[in-house]
């Protein structure tokens, strides 16, 4: 029989730590000291529990746990002293079915693993779904990690020891993610449309109107009409569109949704978890025939990326009226137009002015976001409140100054334009990290012409600088540029600039940050209150309308625009719980 938590929260602690045995490889003090947090309301506030415990007791603890733990297909397989635990784990990963040459590899790998980092590689084999990595996906992420940097690997370790000790108790309690691993698998499935160039290499790649980007919302949409949606259409720009009605006619609807559009050989879960998300709530409430006060309209933004048009936010943009005739006459890589590509695509582009939404006609937008960064990760939270998106700005320039021989030229007597730029990122680095939460990059540097010899006389650079606040990020700005211009003065050179992109910050709506902050308190989740580094579809609806978001952790250190971008089904269930919590607030207020 199942456990379940009211016997755990009623138990002696012998009897508890009994329920709890086997989590942790070797270490059940882990549970004891969490079970001294009891009652736990939620299986989700009983594994932060146990994380606050292992982070709490220092690191000679955590590197004790880590080499509690077998190796990967290592002596303790061959000689069959895993625990059961992880018998059942390395069996269903297959690696107890290892060529001789996989097993070799493998062996190879353990000793390079263990020779630098002086721990075994800790890997959760059942994966982020939960159902087992295969051998392939074990070794890459064996391969990739043997080159980390030790305190990372020591922290990437503890992060799926947690991951493990969060399967087992799944297992334990019967506990199944069942909305998240549906959340899971539909995003495993858009991913098989990639543009022609990526798809061959098995990489993500899906820009606006190619074959692949209309295949996608095909898919989506034939799932929203599967999910119960009333209403479904592909409109002028592209956007998916799947309306819920409400209980009554002519109330007013929530508006949720991202971007289904990728950034080359980009991730699976960046904008298309928000779109699942919600699918998934829409179709809990269509299979207990429940209908809402209001009604909930999903949006699948066409385009967010630019990727294959400058035309950044364009599927959103259009909803908000800022759709930008100028856009049409834009040529992409292979000099066919936006309007070439529209019409291609059978849109009609005299309707994309109806698109544009009666802000009176909504409650107000909300978007389920990975994080695409660290931060949750790092802090083993699963959900993450956004405070405001961060505004940005951005520049392309050049620094001119004059090229000469490398070997004749005397130090003294230079005027070296790229060492110029190097001097500025440096500044614009330490000027930034004084705020904080600003951040500032140099994403392209490019000395023309370049050569090993001779003294750089041109160099062209981008500079991206973001921060939660319009104010900051202008501070921020000036300070780099007043430095440009000094560095330049000094060094005897001149330098062009142009600001290519500038994006008003979007704080949070404080009644709907409040309403997710209420949802993962329900659910036993610490809040965590966050800035977006990133850009998001709710910048543009926070143009019209109140928006706020909920970030989702994302696995191997939060990284996205990488094929390496992930999220677990039971984090991914956390969001749909949450999203249904704000939905139950938004029924409750309205009586």
């Amino acid at each position: 029989m199942p456990l379940t938590l009211d016997q755990l929260n009623a138990a002696s602690l012998p009897e508890a730590l009994q329920m709890l045995d086997g989590l942790y490889e070797h270490s059940p003090w882990i549970a004891e000291r969490a079970l001294a947090q009891r009652p736990f309301a939620s299986l989700a506030q009983l594994k932060h529990a146990m994380t606050r415990v292992l982070d709490e007791a220092g690191v000679e603890p955590q590197l004790a746990l880590i080499r509690a733990h077998p190796e990967l297909a290592g002596k303790a397989m061959v000689s069959k002293t895993l625990t059961a635990e992880s018998t059942n784990e390395q069996t269903k990963a297959g690696l107890t079915n290892c060529t001789p040459e996989e097993f070799a590899h493998i062996q190879q790998l353990n000793a390079a693993y263990n020779a630098r980092f002086g721990f075994p590689f800790i890997l959760a084999v059942r994966g982020p779904r939960g159902t087992g990595l295969t051998k392939a996906e074990i070794i890459d992420a064996f391969e990739r990690r043997v080159h980390g940097h030790p305190d990372f690997e020591r922290a990437e370790c503890l992060r799926n020891i947690h991951r493990i000790a969060e399967i087992r108790l799944n297992d334990k309690f019967g506990f199944e993610p069942v909305d998240g691993q549906r959340v899971w698998d539909w995003q495993e499935t858009l991913a098989q449309h990639s543009d022609p160039g990526y798809a061959e290499k098995g990489q993500l790649t899906v820009t606006y109107l190619t074959d692949a980007h209309r295949a996608c919302a095909q898919r989506i949409s034939h799932w929203m009409k599967d999910c119960g949606f009333d209403e479904i259409e592909i409109d002028a720009v592209g956007n998916v569109v799947g309306r819920y009605h409400p209980a009554t006619p002519g109330a007013k609807y929530l508006i949720t949704g991202s971007h289904y559009d990728t950034v080359r050989n980009g991730g699976k879960y960046d904008g298309r978890l928000g779109i699942f998300v919600p699918m998934a709530c829409v179709q809990k409430l269509h299979a207990a025939g429940k209908r809402l006060p209001f009604g909930i309209e999903v949006v699948g933004f066409a385009e967010e990326e630019g990727q294959r048009y400058k035309a950044t936010f364009l599927g959103s943009g259009a909803l908000t009226g800022h759709f930008d005739n100028a856009w049409l006459d834009q040529k992409d890589a292979d000099g066919i137009t936006m309007r070439e590509a529209m019409q291609h695509a059978g849109l009609c582009i005299d309707d994309i002015p109806k698109l544009q939404r009666d802000p009176a006609q909504y409650l107000g937008f909300i978007e389920v976001h990975i994080e695409q960064g660290p931060v949750l990760n790092e802090l083993n939270l699963p959900l993450g409140i956004v405070t405001s998106i961060n505004g940005s700005v951005r520049y392309v320039g050049e620094v001119i100054g004059m090229a000469s021989h490398a070997g004749t030229t005397p130090m003294d007597r230079r005027r070296d334009a790229a060492a110029a730029v190097a001097e500025l990122i440096l500044y614009a680095e330490q000027r930034a990290a004084r705020d904080g939460d600003s951040v500032a990059t140099v994403g392209m540097l490019q000395v023309p012409n370049g050569s090993i010899n001779v003294v750089p006389g041109s160099c062209k650079f981008s500079l991206d600088m973001r921060a939660p606040t319009n104010a900051q990020r202008d501070a921020v700005a000036q300070d780099v540029l007043a430095k440009l211009n000094e560095i330049c003065e000094r060094r005897g050179l001149r330098h062009t600039l142009e600001e290519t992109m500038r994006a008003a910050a979007a704080p949070s709506a404080p009644e709907w940050q409040a309403r997710w902050e209420a949802a993962a308190t329900a659910l036993g989740v610490p809040l965590h209150r966050m800035p977006s580094g990133a850009g998001h579809d709710a910048m543009k609806l926070h143009e019209v309308m109140p928006q706020a978001m909920l970030f989702v952790r994302g696995e191997n250190s939060g990284i996205s625009h990488n094929p390496l971008e992930s999220s677990t089904a039971d984090d991914m269930d956390l969001a749909v719980k949450a999203f249904d919590h704000v939905l139950h607030q938004l029924t409750t207020e309205s009586h």
